[in-house]
């Protein structure tokens, strides 16, 4: 699969196409907000299944199809259908996904390396009982996140607008940053692992860098290429690392 850099909102409204026809259209995904990983496709179904939500995990997705807007899964759809009901409004426990991964029978991805997918399968053993459904509190919608204010060290620089994935291990590999309050048109990409924290009540996320350096930063434009040249001159200027290809 190629491994062009690609924003969230390109994205959305792509098809899932299942081996034996469409699944639904992408309208947002869950990551995991420890290792900035994408866990999660949430697909609409429309009038297939009555337009209720799907989870498709990054495993099944083979190929980003461009020129027809859609990503290609290697599941079929009576298996989409079968697999178990997610309701999208409510947190995603822990033993939803457990029965999730043993449903596909796939391994899961936090007793693998957290940072990466794994294709691989293995048996994930039934639990004795239903425990509580208590959320993960590591996922968190990527839509969620749009329009979080950016604190610096020293004050607020602008919002968070819109997420750039890496297709390659399905990464949050940027936040792209608006910063039209104090630089009217000018857009930054910022990448997660350096933000300090993140406020889920306030909707802030903190950086350990100023304002001046954010200000200064390559500009961002929607439609360019994220190419490892602007990525290595991105790094250099904040003076921070940040993942490999």
């Amino acid at each position: 699969m190629a491994d062009k850099l690609r924003k969230l909102g390109d994205l959305t409204g792509y098809n899932l196409h299942a081996t034996d026809g469409v699944i639904g259209e992408l309208v947002n995904v869950y990551y995991d907000d420890q290792h900035w990983t994408v866990r999660y496709f949430i697909v609409r179904t429309g009038n297939w299944l009555k337009g209720k939500d799907v989870l498709i995990a990054p495993p099944a997705v083979v190929g980003v199809d461009d020129e027809h807007k859609c990503l290609d899964v290697n599941l079929t759809r009576e298996q989409v259908e079968n697999s178990p009901p997610i309701d999208t409004e409510k947190p995603v426990s822990r033993y939803y996904e457990e029965e999730y991964h043993r449903y596909y029978n796939w391994e899961p991805y936090w007793v693998t390396d957290p940072l990466f997918w794994s294709s691989s399968t293995a048996a994930i053993p039934a639990a004795d009982k239903k425990p509580e459904p208590m959320p993960h509190p590591n996922l968190r919608s990527c839509k969620e996140v749009q329009g979080y204010h950016i604190r610096a060290l020293d004050g607020e620089i602008g919002h968070v607008e819109d997420a750039i994935l890496n297709p390659k291990d399905w990464s949050v590999r940027y936040f792209e940053i608006c910063t039209r309050n104090w630089l009217p048109g000018k857009h930054v990409l910022m990448s997660p692992i350096w933000a300090h924290s993140i406020d889920w009540a306030t909707e802030t996320v903190t950086v350990n860098i100023k304002r001046d350096a954010i200000k200064s930063a390559p500009a961002y434009h929607s439609k360019q290429a994220i190419d490892s040249k602007y990525e290595e001159a991105l790094a250099m200027h904040y003076g921070m690392k940040t993942r490999q290809r």
